[in-house]
């Protein structure tokens, strides 16, 4: 009964502490945050199924969010999800200057997105996130720079309009 409230505890712990960062993962692939929650819900069924060995918590986090991104690409090749169309929503509240900025970074092709995303709003450093989508630094390192450059022209012309 112990080990089972101890694990019960756990996976408390890791939805209290992750569950925000993943839905902001999953939804800026997903883009809808009904899909974003449960792409969120179907990480942590799958720690309880795979029940991980974790190093430290750095790796944890880092499984948490490499599942969330597989999971995520997975929905979005789905027969299913291509064949339906989602009500957009308004996940993030905050001045109309931060929402230009996400939705631009949310325009991005994805492979810029998941990088500029990791980068910038959860501060990972690139060797971190080399290490999360399991790609080479630099790698990330001229995606993030094509991102930025994507990033800038798409708030230059949104900003020119005004």
């Amino acid at each position: 009964m112990d080990e089972l409230d101890n694990n019960k505890g756990y996976i408390h712990y890791l939805i209290e502490t992750y569950s925000d960062m993943l839905i902001r993962i999953s939804y800026s692939y997903m883009k809808n945050l009904s899909d974003a929650e449960d792409i969120t819900q179907e990480v942590f069924i799958k720690l309880l199924e795979k029940r991980p060995d974790f190093k430290n918590g750095t790796h944890e986090k880092s499984w948490l969010i490499r599942v969330a991104i597989n999971l995520s690409k997975d929905k979005l090749k789905s027969s299913y999800f291509k064949n339906t169309t989602s009500l957009e929503d308004d996940f993030v509240d905050t001045t109309q200057e931060d929402t230009d900025v996400i939705q631009a970074v949310l325009s991005l092709p994805v492979k810029y997105r998941s990088i500029v995303f990791l980068y910038y709003y959860e501060n990972y450093s690139i060797s971190e996130i080399s290490n999360i989508l399991n790609i080479k630094e630099s790698t990330v390192g001229s995606q993030l720079s094509r991102g930025r450059k994507l990033l800038k022209s798409i708030l230059k012309e949104d900003f020119e309009y005004e």
